[in-house]
């Protein structure tokens, strides 16, 4: 007969036998995406001044006594926005003896076409000698010559009169003032200094490895110091091909659209801008499915059949929107970015779900 202890010893290695496998080949839970196949785009921030797109000295067109300041310093203008009147009382009255002018004008014009007129009707009965009506003729084209210019001396005197009132030619902001009222301003005196707020300008000096990289400039985004969270949009409007002998590099103006967001010229701006890559015939994944190894190298887990498979992978470019994946990952399988912190090579898995691709934590193993 068996004894107790020993059919407990045996009791319990069957039990054992029984369990461990079941341990064993329990599946795993995981989480996973699908690597995307793209390039993505390599960053570079570079820091610059904010400037005026249009930057104006403004001068009085017709010089005159300044009757009145319609604006000061610090006044937000429109277009065409009168900002000062010079007094018109001289280029009035003579605006009223070009308004006679013209009147007179007028009525020789009407006398000459008049007689004219009764010479034709006498010649065609002869009565009247054809020289008499050449005469007439004559009289009636200078008169017509007279009425002409005597419009144009009209036209430009009231030419004179708007130039008496001088209007912003484009919307900005009144940055100082030259002049008061009383002042005798002459012809093409400064007055006003008028810088417009938006588009704004912002000059950085871009590395010279980056010139012929410029044709691959995916997008712009700029952050002002004065509103670092509102991230704006930018334009590249010019590069200067010239480059600074000293520090390396060259200018690029950008075109910062502005909106609603309140800048002034002259505050510091940071533009980061976004290049496209081109070998676009890599993968991406998102940094959860990063494990990093002590000799600093990296590895991720791909599933096949249900089954964990560790692969050695070579970084690349990493942004906002994941890490590439030079080598290493064969393409279309999905990579495990939950549960792959305790996974081991060759592990049965149980995919949950999933994962949001956007992930930012990176795992460690």
């Amino acid at each position: 007969m068996i004894s107790r202890g020993i059919y407990l010893y045996w009791l319990a290695l069957t039990i054992s036998g029984l369990l461990v496998p079941a341990v064993a080949d329990e599946a795993v839970p995981v989480q996973v995406v699908q690597p995307q196949q793209q390039g993505l785009a390599e960053q570079l921030q570079l820091s610059g001044s904010l400037t005026a797109q249009q930057n104006a000295q403004l001068s009085s067109r017709t010089a005159g006594l300044v009757a009145e300041l319609l604006v000061d310093a610090g006044t937000e203008v429109k277009a065409g926005q009168p900002l000062l009147k010079l007094d018109p009382a001289l280029a009035e009255h003579e605006l009223a003896q070009q308004l006679a002018a013209v009147n007179a004008a007028r009525v020789m014009l009407a006398e000459r076409q008049r007689l004219v007129a009764e010479a034709e009707q006498l010649t065609t009965q002869q009565l009247f000698p054809q020289t008499e009506l050449a005469i007439r003729r004559a009289q009636l084209a200078e008169a017509e010559a007279l009425l002409q210019q005597a419009n144009a001396r009209l036209a430009q005197q009231r030419e004179i009169i708007s130039r008496h009132t001088l209007t912003a030619p484009f919307a900005g902001v009144i940055a100082r003032r030259d002049t008061d009222l009383g002042e005798w301003l002459a012809l093409g005196a400064p007055v006003f200094q008028l810088v417009s707020l938006s588009p704004l300008l912002l000059d950085i000096q871009v590395p010279q490895e980056y010139f012929a990289n410029l044709a691959n400039l995916r997008r712009i985004e700029v952050r002002s110091d004065l509103a670092p969270q509102q991230v704006l949009s930018g334009r590249l409007l010019a590069t200067v091909p010239v480059g600074d002998s000293n520090a390396r590099s060259f200018l690029a103006r950008l075109e910062v659209t502005t909106a609603d967001t309140p800048l002034l010229p002259g505050t510091s701006a940071r533009a980061t801008l976004y290049f496209e890559r081109e070998d676009s015939q890599v993968l991406v994944v998102p940094p959860d499915a990063l494990l990093r190894h002590p000799d600093g190298n990296f590895s991720v887990f791909a599933i096949r059949d249900n089954q964990a498979d560790r692969f050695n992978v070579q970084l690349g470019r990493s942004s906002e929107r994941g890490v590439e994946i030079l080598s290493g990952l064969p393409a279309g399988l999905p990579v495990v970015v939950r549960g792959n912190e305790t996974l081991r090579a060759g592990q049965q898995v149980r995919i949950l779900n999933t994962a949001p691709a956007g992930a930012n934590r990176q795992g460690a193993n």
